[in-house]
């Protein structure tokens, strides 16, 4: 057997990818198919599976492919894709390399529109309640697009027939192409750290969805939502909607549109400044007329035309008042002069001296009261004293003794009971009432029963 003839696992894949990258219809393939397993690397790559119902394939669409993607692929998702079919020698597996997608049934510029447009709402950037209102009299208006537009003139035209008073400054941007949405991004950031305008329009006159796609650029929906100046989204025609549309604080069907929102008519101040001043000379005379009418009548007045009737009364009160102050005095003084006595005869009962002598005495009646109860307490202990030793001394062996008994210890000056606790030869004392004797034992008699 020649083992020359047997190919390496890595020598036979290599050799299939050859025939796989050889084969001009695994070139610029289009498949169909719904995307399953995706994966979106760290690296910007992007793994994914495509399968139908009977088959699937292996996806693999690199960062420099699908960076002009302008939806996000996801799960479930059908696409068309176009790409090269080639073998991956590590895995040994065929696979598709994606150049292209886009979605099956659905163009991919409406659902990257329907995806952020989700996004965004979820994060809150849409709420009402994050809007801002616009000024009723802005001074200057700040206009973020295009310097050589169409809609820059329709703009500038609109506020200076409708509000001359307003200036305009025009923040140059770039409103179509791939470098448009950093372009608006940058306008509203420079009108912003600006702080001259009062509110902004951002907008664009009419075109594709291709067109107006910088308007639907997550960057400027953002820029729109961080601008702290009011923002009028003002792009297209009445039918285009844009993310800008509801991130902006107003949305305004057109350019035009956008600036009549912005400022208001100065015909209409005019009218309204003109009703104001008719109200307030109409107010002013009639509160001339009240006021007049009250100095009439002040004027006219019986107390004016008689003041000393004013200061008369006023002295009787003042009379009346002096007599009542007199009466309170003397009854506080009076009040106050009883309680002064009141409170020193209290401080003369309640006086340290007069307690420390009553103490004094006390202690004296408890000293004598206490010496009694100790004299008739000793006497009484001495009694039972006496008693007792009476009876100690009725009930002592000694006096038994006395009588001619005796008591017998052993060497060990334990007392004798029994003949049965000594031995012959065994000395012994014998207590007797006067003294003791140290004896003997020299026999031992034992008492029979009955003897």
């Amino acid at each position: 057997m020649e083992v020359e003839r047997y190919l390496t696992v890595k020598a036979l894949t290599k050799y299939i990818k050859r025939k796989f990258d050889a084969d001009p219809h695994l070139t610029n393939v289009y498949v169909k198919g719904e995307i399953s397993n995706f994966k979106s690397h760290s690296s910007g790559h992007m793994y994914f599976t495509l399968k139908d119902d009977k088959a699937r394939i292996l996806a693999v669409m690199f960062s420099s492919a699908n960076r002009s993607l302008k939806f996000q692929p996801e799960n479930g998702m059908q696409v068309l894709v176009t790409g090269d079919i080639t073998v991956y020698e590590g895995g040994g597996q065929y696979q598709i390399y994606v150049k292209s997608m886009q979605p099956d049934g659905i163009g991919s510029l409406y659902l990257a529109f329907e995806q952020l447009k989700t996004k965004l709402a979820k994060e809150g950037l849409f709420d009402e309640n994050r809007k801002r209102p616009l000024p009723v009299y802005p001074k200057t208006i700040g206009i973020v697009t295009s310097p050589t537009g169409a809609a820059v003139r329709d703009i500038i035209t609109t506020i200076k027939r409708r509000y001359p008073v307003a200036e305009m400054l025009i923040y140059p941007a770039l409103v179509q192409g791939a470098n448009a949405a950093p372009s608006i991004v940058a306008a509203l950031e420079r009108a912003n750290k600006d702080e001259r305008a009062d509110v902004l329009i951002v907008g664009r006159g009419g075109g594709s969805i291709e067109e107006l796609w910088a308007f639907n650029e997550e960057a400027v929906a953002r820029a729109i939502n961080f601008s702290v100046i009011p923002v009028i989204s003002a792009v297209g025609h009445e039918t285009d909607i844009t993310i800008a549309d509801f991130a902006a604080d107003k949305r305004a069907p057109t350019p035009t549109a956008g600036a009549e929102m912005a400022v208001p008519h100065l015909e209409e101040v005019l009218e309204k400044v003109f009703v104001r001043k008719t109200r307030l000379i109409r107010a002013i005379s009639e509160k001339i007329r009240r006021e007049r009418k009250r100095y009439e009548s002040a004027r006219n007045a019986y107390i004016l035309r008689n003041p000393h009737a004013l200061y008369r009364q006023q002295q009787e009160r003042l009379d009346r008042l002096t007599e009542m102050l007199e009466r309170g005095q003397f009854l506080y003084i009076k009040n106050t002069a009883a309680k002064i006595n009141d409170l020193t005869e209290r401080l003369r009962r309640s006086h340290p001296e007069r307690k420390m002598k009553e103490a004094k005495q006390q202690i004296s009646r408890l000293d004598a009261s206490l010496n009694r109860e100790i004299g008739l307490l000793l006497r009484n202990k001495k009694e039972d004293l006496r008693q007792h030793l009476s009876m100690l001394d009725a009930l002592s062996p000694l006096k038994i003794m006395e009588r001619g008994y005796s008591l017998a210890y052993d060497k060990e000056e334990k007392l004798v009971k029994s003949s049965k606790e000594v031995q012959v030869g065994e000395q012994v004392k014998v207590q007797l009432a006067d003294g003791h004797l140290m004896c003997q034992v020299e026999s031992i008699e034992v008492k029979k029963n009955g003897e």
